[in-house]
């Protein structure tokens, strides 16, 4: 079979194509390590805090927990079910690269991520004023396992650098003082859960909480998730040297951190999946791969994206194509 023109790398190109690629080499005993965290991000969260999130690894053992990186140093372990980390006590004003390694249940470790480095801003001296609460808090549920989330902006004397979500008395989340929405991942089904929202600012100065937001999942897994499911899918076939590729491009949903995996069906069955062996594109994705040297054959094509907590998010429309269609 005439193989796909689009080329693939192993862990170094744009994307990966996993049926074809393997990941890494073998231990001693001949079993493998776990993957490599992909979707690895590090954002300040105050001048002495960086907020460090990751996508979760799936693996066999299972995933036990993961180990953070400043530089060559271990400076957080975190259970298996956590993606993120509260990275505390830096120095202000300082540039920090941090990487993260999954570790599985016979204490193997994966390799490192790539690097991320993130800045933490200059301390204010003399600021003891928190910023005010957040703005109106609102949400919906976003199928099964999500929640989405939005905020007025809090109004602080120097800045706001950073907005914690808070699940009951738990903080589960950072982002940037710039963002006011987000989307939480990693729920359980049918369960009612009451998020707010606190602003921070370089000196640490935390604000009180907005109103409390009470949202409840949906039953089941079976529900669509629209809402984590990408979006402007299109999907058209060109002819390259005597054969036909699917072209497709789409929009990818908003949850916070990277999608950096996805799964492609067609005609109803698994064709293959893909990994952005680097950065994501920012907004718009495309990808193409061969699908025959025939003109005249329909074919129907849908994708879904591994969100970052680690389950599958919600699949595109399906839609049809013909090759050699004008």
């Amino acid at each position: 079979m005439r193989r796909a023109p689009v080329p693939a790398v192993l862990l170094c190109g744009t994307v990966l194509l996993l049926s074809s690629c393997a990941w890494g080499g073998t231990d001693e005993g001949g079993e493998r390590p776990p993957g490599i965290p992909a979707g690895v991000t590090a954002e300040a969260g105050s001048a002495t805090s960086v907020h460090v999130m990751w996508n979760q690894v799936t693996a066999d053992p299972p995933i036990t927990g993961y180990e953070v990186y400043r530089g060559a140093e271990k400076v957080e372990e975190v259970d298996a079910e956590d993606h993120m980390v509260d990275v505390v006590q830096l120095k202000p004003g300082t540039r920090y690269v941090f990487t993260v390694r999954a570790r599985d249940a016979e204490g193997r470790l994966s390799e490192h991520s790539r690097e991320v480095t993130a800045t933490t801003p200059q301390a204010v001296a003399a600021d003891d004023s928190p910023p005010t609460a957040p703005g109106r808090t609102t949400g919906r549920a976003a199928g099964s396992r999500a929640v989405q989330l939005e905020w007025g902006a809090a109004k602080d004397d120097q800045k706001v650098v950073s907005y914690d979500i808070f699940q009951g008395d738990s903080k589960i989340h950072s982002v940037g003082g710039n963002q006011t929405a987000a989307v939480v991942t990693g729920l359980r089904a049918g369960t009612d859960y009451a998020f707010t929202v606190k602003a921070r600012d370089a000196a640490d100065n935390v604000s009180p909480a907005g109103n409390a937001v009470r949202l409840t999942t949906a039953e089941g897994d079976g529900d669509s998730g629209a809402d984590t499911a990408p979006t402007d899918f299109t999907a058209t076939t060109s002819k390259v040297d005597g054969a036909y590729n699917l072209d497709l491009a789409w929009m990818p949903p908003p949850v916070d951190g990277v999608i950096s995996e996805y799964q492609i069906q067609l005609d109803g069955q698994s064709a293959t999946s893909l990994v952005w062996g680097g950065e994501p594109p920012e907004g718009r994705s495309e990808y193409s791969f061969y699908i025959g040297e025939k003109a005249g054959e329909t074919h129907r094509v849908r994708l879904r994206p591994k969100l970052p907590d680690g389950t599958w998010g919600g699949y595109s429309e399906e839609l049809t194509v013909t090759t050699g269609a004008s």
